[in-house]
């Protein structure tokens, strides 16, 4: 059964914790973030969604390419919480940029973050109570399953460039005797990650405690694959189909042609998995992996599920249009999981090239999928995305982190399409359209309905989170300011939110 058919109604925002205000270069998970928790509250929200949350890469800092797939970003850390636990002074906060930039630089936050962090991590080990060294100790205990090969993997890269099988040798191969001189002489690097691993699990747990106190429900993002610069293919090559010889993805992963976004498809460059190998394992290396999120959050969107059932496989180097289907792990996969894990509080991203055979998986197990109304509009057969074909079960969206904002949406929308948007929202005027395609979703039958934060805020294409298939450097940069949210607008968001019954029953 799905569980969102018998869930109460809810609705929320989208918002990664990088785009928050703040003065360190990037949001991260200090006050700022408690104060959104607070606008979500008092609006009657009751579920804020982010986009995944592991280290990113230094080159492009999607969130959908990580250097490993369990632990958490050091980045999103926050100063004045580490300032408050007395690991940075405050003199040392005040290099930080005096107000907030609207874009990341992400070489500035590489270099501001990465000064602050070494200094708390210093701090943390010269200064810690026995507590907190006890703390420390269960933690990488009980973390130690990924923990371990994640922080020497950080500190091997740091002398020996990030793709790991450039390194020597014995280090790619992981030969015994190369990883213990390794962990010998990087003991101090090594604790360096595993601490700031730690750090992030304390500010975490405590905003998604508080976020949990005010009524608001965390829905995180699980991506299907991960990056071949990793910790996890690095330490688990076995789990992915690699060439023997270099080490390099055999196969690569993408979507195909016609793609929404892209009409030659999409080569992602991640390594695809080897699912019979997963499976003689019981798939335990996913379980582990869902379970951590299932802990770290209260909901999980699964990016990308069709793959589960049939993945497009790119010869490594070729473009996308030279790939194949190939059989993804099916019913089985996730009759594992349920078994290992109990029930599972997923809602799954069926976006894009979407079979009958795919739709018959997410429908077995009663996972929600999602309506996303930018969608609705397009003259294509069978539109699941029309609002009046949008189920109970599923989820509705204005938009996503990959699509424009609805009003950026409607200012480049084909005129066919948009001329049909305002015929089916009863023609308001094109500068409140955002407003209405809220409305939408807000007074669907759908259980759950989330907007980006920028539609709320009437931003343009201009506050655009993602473009997928480019490599813009606007791309997971954008932030907002605490004057774009105005109280009229978060007015107009309550009573929605009142109007269509999604507030909280105290409310």
């Amino acid at each position: 059964m799905n569980p969102l058919e018998s869930s109460p109604r809810r609705s929320g925002l989208i918002l990664h914790p990088t785009s928050l205000p703040g003065r360190f270069g990037l949001g991260d998970l200090g006050p700022e973030a408690r104060r959104f928790v607070d606008v979500l509250s008092a609006t009657g929200q009751q579920l804020w969604q982010i986009l995944p949350l592991g280290p990113v890469h230094e080159e492009w800092f999607s969130p959908y390419a990580a250097y490993s797939a369990f632990a958490g970003n050091p980045l999103v850390l926050s100063p004045e919480v580490l300032h408050e636990q007395g690991l940075l002074r405050a003199d040392e906060l005040e290099s930080a940029p005096a107000s907030c930039l609207e874009r990341m630089d992400f070489r500035q936050v590489l270099e501001l973050k990465g000064r602050l962090l070494a200094k708390a991590s210093q701090a943390f080990r010269s200064n810690a109570s026995a507590s907190q060294r006890e703390q420390f100790e269960q933690f990488q205990h009980e973390a130690r399953g990924w923990l371990d090969d994640y922080a020497l993997y950080m500190a091997i890269r740091q002398g020996q460039g990030r793709a790991w099988r450039r390194w020597e040798e014995g280090l790619r191969r992981r030969e015994p005797e190369a990883l213990a001189s390794a962990r010998r002489a990087l003991a101090e690097d090594v604790l360096h990650h595993k601490y700031l691993q730690f750090e992030f699990h304390r500010q975490w747990g405590a905003l998604k405690a508080y976020a949990n106190s005010r009524g608001v429900r965390i829905v995180g993002d699980v991506s299907i694959y991960v990056s071949q610069n990793s910790s996890d293919v690095w330490a688990h090559g076995e789990y992915f189909q690699l060439s023997p010889e270099t080490l390099a993805p055999a196969w690569e992963s993408g979507a195909p042609p016609d793609d929404f976004f892209c009409a030659e498809g999409q080569r992602w460059g991640m390594p695809v998995y080897d699912w019979n190998r997963l499976a003689q394992e019981d798939y335990r290396w996913w379980a582990a992996r869902l379970r951590q999120s299932f802990e770290r959050f209260d909901h999980v969107r699964i990016d990308h599920f069709g793959g589960f059932e049939a993945y497009w496989a790119i010869p490594s180097g070729r473009p996308a249009l030279e790939g194949t289907w190939a059989p993804g792990p099916g019913t089985a996969f996730f009759e594992s999981m349920r078994r290992q894990l109990g029930p599972l509080p997923v809602v799954v991203e069926d976006l894009g090239y979407i079979t009958p055979a795919m739709r018959a998986l997410r429908d077995a197990f009663g996972f929600p999928g999602m309506c996303v109304l930018q969608y609705a509009f397009t003259k294509t057969p069978d539109n699941p995305h029309v609002p009046y074909k949008c189920r109970p079960g599923c989820v509705v969206y204005t938009g996503t982190h990959d699509t424009n904002t609805s009003l950026g949406w409607f200012q480049t929308a084909p005129e066919s399409e948009r001329r049909d948007a305002l015929a089916y929202l009863g023609g308001p005027a094109p500068e409140t359209f955002h407003w209405e395609l809220i409305r939408l979703a807000w007074s669907s039958v759908a259980q759950w309905a989330l907007a980006p934060l920028q539609d709320v805020m009437g931003l343009g294409a201009e506050a655009r989170m993602n473009q997928p298939g480019s490599a813009s450097p606007l791309n997971w940069s954008w932030r907002f300011r605490w004057e774009q949210l105005t109280d009229e607008a978060l007015a107009r968001l309550a009573s929605f939110t009142r109007t269509y019954g999604r507030a909280p029953p105290e409310s």
